[in-house]
């Protein structure tokens, strides 16, 4: 999938490279993500749903009605070891390769619900699948959608009871996610000619870590997010020198007007932008 520049005058100074739609657990549609970074004044945004991408094609054209530069990406869960790891996908080319490895990951999903539902239930807990489908609404199922489903049927006063009460690790409700390792989902990022970010590392990020992702192809660090302290940008600032990566940032925005995942809270220089284009045309060429 393309995703043709704005005018270079036409660019303000920041982008954001996460961000999320009803495509996965996102509560606004792709479009109105993209009609959100116009109004924030932002140069770009990419939209990385998990395991989808469903989202991109009217975000694109969303896009280029506005003049805000569409990044198609996606954000894939792995496992290194036994940690869960978030792998950005930026700057797709041709998605056409992955979708069937997407459409697998989607239906890992959708069971694992399904699962989770007959744990609840077991336990008492008498919340029905179709009501997790309904709060999905056809996107990628997420455990914050049987979230959702325990507070709109009263089990649960808001997301945070729910995985405290039933869906983290440990509680009635938990069930591990079947996933790529790390190393699979950088390749499937690159067969569709990306660039593969691991996603918010914050303290994890240390010098050991990140060589060892390099040794599976990494190209860059998500060095701005929410989650991160003052000390982890500066440390991953210094990785992605050190280990000649691209840096990258955004808000990992879910739809929240409040909080400090706002579309375009981290300030991501448009800067950052450009080294990462010079970084896929070095890939093409």
């Amino acid at each position: 999938m393309s995703e043709p520049a704005a005018p270079a005058s036409a660019q303000p100074s920041f982008v954001d490279l996460h961000s999320h739609s009803t495509a996965s657990d996102g509560a606004c549609p792709p479009e109105e993500v993209v009609r959100e970074a116009h109004r924030l004044g932002l140069a770009a945004l990419a939209l990385t749903d998990h395991d989808t991408t469903a989202g991109l094609a009217a975000a694109s054209e969303e896009g280029k009605r506005l003049g805000v530069r569409v990044v198609p990406g996606v954000e894939l869960s792995a496992v290194e070891d036994d940690r869960e790891t978030h792998i950005l996908g930026l700057h797709l080319s041709d998605i056409t390769p992955i979708d069937s490895k997407l459409a697998e990951l989607r239906d890992m999903r959708r069971t694992r619900a399904a699962k989770i539902v007959e744990l609840l239930n077991s336990h008492g807990v008498r919340i029905s699948f179709e009501s997790v489908l309904e709060q999905a609404g056809g996107a990628a199922i997420g455990r914050p959608h049987v979230a959702r489903a325990l507070i709109a049927e009263g089990w649960a006063a808001d997301s945070r009871d729910a995985f405290d009460r039933y869906l983290a690790a440990g509680r009635p409700g938990f069930v591990s996610k079947e996933r790529l390792t790390v190393k699979d989902a950088i390749a499937l990022i690159h067969r569709a000619v990306g660039l593969a970010v691991v996603a918010h590392p914050a303290q994890s990020g240390t010098r050991e870590r990140i060589e060892a992702l390099v040794g599976d192809g990494l190209d860059g660090i998500e060095v701005k997010h929410p989650g991160h302290s003052a000390e982890d940008v500066l440390r991953l600032t210094a990785l992605v020198e050190h280990f000649e990566l691209v840096p990258s940032g955004g808000s990992d925005w879910h739809g929240g007007a409040a909080g400090q995942r706002v579309l375009g809270v981290m300030r991501v220089p448009g800067e950052w932008l450009e080294r990462r284009d010079m970084r896929v045309q070095s890939k093409v060429a």
